[in-house]
């Protein structure tokens, strides 16, 4: 099986990018990262990439007329990779609607709720606001809807009577670092699947909630 060709898109540290460049290195993911793209020059996740001999790209949006514009350059790009799969992480962009249908199933970002709960931004604050027991990250299929894609994967923690957004963001963040590579590794093994009826691994069909990782997964 030839490795899937992944296109990962930044703005920033990178962290998640480099938790899948880890995975792909251990020969766990059998993929192989051929563009990193940022929308930010100082990027840090343009080094990691860099330091890792991966081609990158830096697309400012801030010299495109409009987001049309932007997103457009950003998808020729993508598509001159040949890209079977685009991975948002920490890309800080909301994507057009041509943008999202262009990459319809194959494109996935992560977001450090449980969705449906929390979608946009804050999302630590808000779990504590409400007394939450649990918190996490989803993994899930872009689509036009903001945060609102078919879940794939949420990794969970339990929220600890003295936590404060900072301490809760920090194990949130762990976990994506978890759930992220795994998601990945799962559609580079051709284990995933999605149609009208919801998401299948292994084609068994998953909860709407998608996969879930527990505590200790």
């Amino acid at each position: 099986m030839p490795l899937k060709r992944i296109v990962v898109l930044i703005s920033g540290s990178g962290s998640n990018l480099q938790a899948i460049m880890d995975a792909i290195e251990s020969g766990r993911t059998h993929g192989q990262i051929v563009q990193v793209i940022s929308n930010k020059t100082d990027a840090y996740g343009l080094v990691r990439a860099a330091n890792a001999g991966i081609p990158t790209t830096c697309i400012d949006h801030k010299a495109f007329a409009s987001r049309e514009a932007f997103d457009d350059e950003v998808r020729r790009c993508i598509d001159a990779n040949q890209a079977d799969l685009i991975i948002l992480a920490g890309f800080m962009r909301i994507l057009s609607s041509g943008f999202v249908q262009h990459f319809s199933g194959r494109m996935l970002n992560i977001h450090p709720s449980l969705l449906p709960k929390y979608k946009g931004l804050h999302t630590h604050q808000r779990a504590l606001a409400a007394n939450d027991q649990e918190h996490g990250c989803t993994v899930h299929y872009v689509t036009e809807e903001l945060d609102g894609g078919p879940l794939l994967i949420q990794a969970v923690v339990p929220i600890l009577e003295n936590d404060d957004e900072e301490s809760l963001q920090s194990r949130v963040h762990t976990r994506e670092h978890v759930a992220y590579p795994l998601a990945v590794e799962w559609i580079c093994a051709d284990r995933v699947r999605f149609d009208e009826d919801g998401i299948h691994l292994d084609d068994e069909l998953l909860p709407d909630s998608g996969f879930r990782l527990g505590y200790d997964a």
